[in-house]
C-alpha cells in the first residue's frame, strides 16, 4: 500500500509540475496523435493545436487519488450522503416532471423507475452536480499524467474526440466530473457511445436531457443483464464467518451460502455483501443478480446498495 501511495503521490507532483505547461511536444502525446490519424483519420495538426492549448490539471489527480487510509470507509457515512431527505425530495420532483419517460423506460427495458431514479440521484442529485471540469483537459491529464490507469483514460480521450467530431462540437466545450463522466447519469464517453440512447427521438443523444438520461440508464442496466421483477438485495445476518462478495457474479443459491442466515430470502443465486462501518456492527445483505448489474455501473458494493436504498426510499415516498 505504501508503495502504491508513493507512486500516486509522484503522479500528483508531476501534474503539479506541468500545470503551467501545455501537452505540445510530448512524445507520448505525439504517439497518440499519430494513432488517432491512423485509426480515425483525424487531422494531426488540429490535434496538435488542441493539445498545445491544454494544460495539466493537478486538481484532477488530487480528486482521483484513493484515500490514504482505506480503513476509514464507513457504510453508515456513505449511505447517509445519498439516502437523505433533500435527495428524496429532489427525486420525487424529478419523477413528477419526467414520469412519462420513466414509465416508458420501465415498460421498454424492464428496469424499475425507482432504480433509474436511484442512479441519477446518487450520481448527480438529479442534474445539480454534473461536474465543473473541462472534459478534454481532465481526460488528457489522466491519460498522460496518471500511469496507474493511463490506458483506460486514453481510450476515453479517444472516445471523447470521436463524440465531439460526431456532434460537430469543440472537444473543449464539454464539462464533466474529474474522471470525464458526462451528464445526469455520468457516463464516460465510451459508455455514451455504446449505451447512450436517443430516448426523446430528437436525433441526438444528450445526457443533459432528462429523457435521454433516463433511457440511457435503463438501456445500460438491461444490456448488462438486469432481470425484470427480480430481487436486488435482502437483509442477512452472520452466523459464522461468511465468504463475502469478491466481485464475481452470484453462483450459489442463497440457501447454500455458508456463514449467513436470511429469513424469507428468495432462493436464487446470491452473494454475501459486507457493509462495514468502523466502531459499529457490520451489516450484511444478500446480493442477487440485479445487485451485480448495479456494480457494473460502479464496482463499489457501497454504491450499488446506496442506489438500491435510495430507490427503496423513493418508492416508499411515492
Amino acid at each position: 500500500m505504501k508503495h502504491i501511495l508513493a507512486i500516486l503521490s509522484l503522479c500528483l507532483c508531476a501534474a503539479a509540475a506541468h500545470a503551467g505547461e501545455s501537452y505540445a511536444g510530448r512524445a507520448d502525446v505525439a504517439t497518440f496523435i499519430s494513432e488517432m490519424q491512423a485509426k480515425h483519420d483525424f487531422d494531426p495538426a488540429a490535434l496538435a493545436a488542441l493539445f498545445a492549448a491544454t494544460h495539466a490539471e493537478p486538481a484532477v489527480i488530487q480528486a482521483i487519488l484513493p484515500p490514504q487510509d482505506p480503513s476509514v470507509r464507513s457504510w453508515h457515512s456513505y449511505r447517509s450522503r445519498f439516502v437523505e431527505a433533500r435527495r428524496i425530495a429532489a427525486g420525487q420532483r424529478f419523477r413528477q416532471q419526467h414520469q412519462q419517460a420513466l414509465a416508458r423506460a420501465e415498460a421498454h427495458y424492464g428496469v424499475p423507475a425507482d432504480i433509474i431514479l436511484g442512479i441519477i440521484g446518487v450520481e448527480t442529485l438529479y442534474g445539480r452536480n454534473t461536474g465543473r471540469f473541462e472534459t478534454f483537459a481532465a481526460l488528457t491529464t489522466l491519460a498522460f499524467d496518471y500511469p496507474p490507469r493511463a490506458s483506460l483514460f486514453r481510450a476515453e480521450l479517444e472516445a471523447l474526440l470521436l463524440l465531439a467530431r460526431d456532434e460537430q462540437r469543440d472537444p473543449r466545450a464539454y464539462k464533466s466530473s474529474f474522471a470525464g463522466a458526462l451528464g445526469l447519469p455520468q457516463f464516460l464517453p465510451s459508455s455514451l457511445a455504446r449505451w447512450g440512447t436517443d430516448f426523446d427521438r430528437d436525433g441526438r443523444v444528450d445526457l443533459m436531457n432528462p429523457a435521454d438520461a433516463i433511457g440511457s440508464v435503463a438501456n445500460f442496466l438491461k444490456e448488462h443483464g438486469w432481470e425484470k421483477d427480480a430481487p436486488v438485495a435482502h437483509p442477512a445476518t452472520a452466523n459464522g464467518a461468511p465468504a463475502v462478495w469478491n466481485g464475481a457474479p452470484p453462483q450459489l443459491p442463497a440457501t447454500e451460502l455458508p456463514g449467513v442466515a436470511a429469513a424469507d430470502a428468495p432462493a436464487l443465486p446470491a452473494v454475501v455483501v459486507e457493509l462495514v462501518t468502523p466502531n459499529a456492527p457490520t451489516e450484511y445483505r444478500l446480493g442477487y443478480n440485479n445487485f451485480y448489474v448495479l456494480t457494473r455501473y460502479n464496482r463499489s458494493s457501497f454504491y450499488a446498495m446506496a442506489v438500491f436504498d435510495l430507490a427503496q426510499a423513493l418508492k416508499a415516498a411515492r
